[in-house]
């Protein structure tokens, strides 16, 4: 799934610059990586706000048109508007679809209703992190980690073992041997 961004590429540079680029309905925006030059570049406003709002727009590989070409990109941080519904700024990292990419994917609970924690115990399973440093091969990235919880019980610990990885995924904490505690499970024990 890949989606395709229309941007230009902006010569004027500065916080003067910018204010006039979102008063134009513009977001100033830098495209970095892959061994490249870092280029300043403008997206519209209204089709960034509506992306950042989908959790899976962070997780996806996509094409950044500009200049003729399109790049592979994916976003790596942007800013918002302390107050205002209004995107401030947006980073670009350029990617390599043939070069392995660190990420951080989202860590989604499942089947924890089914669990005799939940059904039995009175309890709930409460995420410590709700993002996983991996690596991950760039056209197979996934858009969730998920975390089974269906045989837990009352006063577990959930590990980044515990996880379910897909093929060509893994975690950077568990390659160092660091098996980080991920969520608990309370409840009445009994």
């Amino acid at each position: 799934m890949s989606e395709t961004i229309q941007a230009t590429l902006r010569e004027d540079q500065g916080t003067g610059a910018s204010r006039r680029l979102r008063r134009e309905g513009k977001v100033p925006a830098v495209v970095y990586g892959a061994g490249e030059a870092a280029q300043a570049v403008a997206v519209d406003h209204k089709e960034m706000f509506y992306a950042l709002q989908k959790e899976a727009f962070f997780t996806q590989v996509l094409k950044l048109a500009f200049s003729g070409k399109e790049h592979n990109v994916i976003v790596r941080d942007y800013q918002m508007h302390p107050v205002k519904q209004q995107v401030l700024h947006i980073d670009f990292q350029a990617v390599d679809l043939n070069k392995p990419l660190r990420m951080r994917i989202p860590v989604r609970v499942i089947n924890a209703e089914k669990s005799k924690a939940v059904k039995l115990q009175s309890g709930r399973v409460a995420l410590l992190a709700t993002v996983v440093d991996v690596v991950v091969d760039p056209k197979n990235i996934p858009a969730v980690l998920d975390l089974n919880c269906e045989n837990v019980v009352a006063g577990d610990i959930l590990h980044l073992s515990d996880l379910t990885y897909p093929e060509g995924v893994y975690s950077t904490a568990l390659k160092r041997g660091s098996n980080l505690a991920l969520a608990n499970v309370s409840g009445k024990k009994g």
